[in-house]
């Protein structure tokens, strides 16, 4: 077995209004920081997994992000393993 590292990217979906990220936003104004327009919340997660070869991992890390890290109703994923540029978009 190997060890695969991976960070998954969860956010909002674009259509799910995001308070934290509003107050964030309003907050760079008081900071003296104009010409923010938009910015939203999320988080990182970083991981290593076990397993056979690289698409048995990211199998296992999809399921991990589909049930467990990610709420499918409001939330949007990616996966990116440390050795990969490209990310996996959910």
């Amino acid at each position: 077995m190997s060890l695969f590292k991976a960070r998954v990217f969860v956010h909002l979906r674009p259509s799910v209004l995001d308070p934290a990220g509003e107050a964030t936003r309003s907050a760079t104004k008081r900071l003296g920081i104009d010409g923010v327009t938009q910015l939203r919340i999320g988080k990182s997660i970083e991981l290593e997994v076990e397993a056979n070869n690289k698409d048995e991992a990211r199998s296992k890390i999809e399921i991990l992000s589909d049930r467990l890290l990610a709420n499918p109703v409001i939330e949007d994923w990616n996966l990116e393993f440390k050795d990969e540029q490209s990310a996996q978009i959910n």
